[in-house]
């Protein structure tokens, strides 16, 4: 069965929030701060967690911090009242998987919960290469490099551009990015899109080689500059 671990120091929140879980045929365990949390997620296996960030003792973001010290690929959800850009920012910059921000609807949380699920249990299985120009991204080795230098990538950074490149010179709607990367198929004014795209153009982006393309009101596509065709 799907164990989820779910970390908040509100009780009602807490208690919320894994009951729901187990309605939706999850089993979960809690804790009440980020130093009972590790210690829990240290001891036994989680398929995903969902972490608050304002905690005493440890935060959620230091939470993320010393989980991905060892561990890349572990599913995290973040959850909070901050809503600024840049407490979202900081929250994915850290290798969180998606943030939702309180007070949330269970139903939307519970989708976001399966989305993570689905995309993290069926990674691809075949070997495969996309280029563009000087950059090179391989599925089956997960790996993106620009000419020789490779270049360090979330997993969701890598599934963005994997999907931009895999659709090279066509538009991807906002909705279609949504939906394909983070697995969000209803309506969402979520600002996670352009928080990653922003993070793609800064590590792949050169002064002779800016391939990620705004579509003003409609998205994104990805074009190989002339010089590099």
């Amino acid at each position: 069965m799907t164990t989820v671990l779910v970390v908040d120091d509100e009780v009602g929140v807490r208690n919320l929030l894994g009951e729901a879980l187990r309605i939706a045929g999850y089993q979960t365990e809690e804790a009440a701060d980020g130093e009972q949390a590790l210690k829990l997620w240290r001891s036994q296996h989680f398929d995903l967690c969902i972490v608050d960030i304002n905690m005493p003792t440890v935060n959620g973001f230091e939470f993320v911090d010393e989980v991905r010290k060892s561990n890349a690929t572990l599913p995290i959800l973040l959850l909070s009242a901050r809503d600024t850009a840049e407490d979202i920012a900081h929250g994915l910059r850290s290798g969180a998987d998606d943030y939702v921000r309180k007070p949330f609807s269970l139903e939307e949380l519970l989708l976001r919960v399966a989305a993570i699920l689905r995309r993290t249990s069926d990674p691809s299985k075949a070997e495969l290469d996309y280029r563009c120009g000087p950059l090179t991204l391989n599925v089956d080795r997960h790996e993106v490099y620009l000419d020789e230098e490779l270049i360090d990538m979330s997993a969701t950074e890598f599934r963005l551009l994997a999907a931009l490149l895999a659709r090279m010179d066509r538009v991807m709607t906002r909705a279609q990015l949504l939906r394909e990367v983070w697995g969000i198929d209803f309506e969402s004014e979520t600002s996670v899109l352009d928080t990653y795209i922003s993070y793609l153009r800064k590590k792949i982006h050169r002064e002779d080689f800016a391939p990620i393309s705004t579509v003003r009101g409609v998205g994104f596509k990805l074009i190989e500059p002339t010089s590099h065709q």
